[in-house]
């Protein structure tokens, strides 16, 4: 039996329709809770106006912080908010470690413009040579180097293994190559 009282990531999934006032990311903030979703800038029409405005990547997914007990009662509260499954298993939610959580959510706001990918995405082409960022504020990751035709701009591949994937712009200085 897994223990309930400390804390840890959880992938989550909120049911809210997309033009939801309040999706559960922004109730769970509002309750204290840590909570990290994909987000990226878009353009939106509101009142025949064009209003540039941070939308989630994937829109039921959402990473929360929180021990289980405490999260148990919210979702039992939030009829909206669920846990995503591990497949083959009985009632065991999805986890994701604390450093790999962390180092993800770094990578992510250490860059202006991330791109998103989803796993089956990325494809083994897309993967270029081993690096190593060496300054920066990603210094000491290591990743793949993105290979996208014509680009010049160089980008580092940060995965959460079966989640999502991230490429941040890294500038050409910072790499080592492995």
């Amino acid at each position: 039996m897994e223990n309930t009282e400390y804390a840890q990531w959880y992938v989550m999934r909120d049911l809210k329709r997309c033009n939801a006032k309040k999706p559960a990311y922004k109730q769970l903030q509002e309750a204290g809770v840590k909570v990290f979703v994909p987000l990226k800038w878009q353009i939106i029409l509101q009142k025949d106006k064009k209003v540039r405005e941070k939308v989630s990547v994937i829109r039921d997914l959402l990473f929360v912080y929180d021990s289980r007990r405490h999260l148990d009662s919210i979702v039992e509260r939030t009829k909206t908010l669920q846990y995503r499954w591990l497949r083959n298993t009985f009632r065991e939610p999805m986890t994701v470690s604390d450093l790999e959580m962390d180092r993800f959510i770094q990578a992510v706001s250490s860059s202006d413009s991330p791109k998103y990918y989803l796993p089956e995405e990325i494809t083994p082409q897309m993967c270029g040579r081993k690096i190593r960022i060496i300054g920066g504020s990603l210094n000491g990751y290591e990743g793949c180097l993105l290979k996208i035709r014509g680009s010049k701009i160089k980008r580092l591949l940060v995965e959460l293994k079966g989640y999502l994937a991230v490429a941040v712009e890294v500038l050409p200085e910072y790499i080592q190559f492995v």
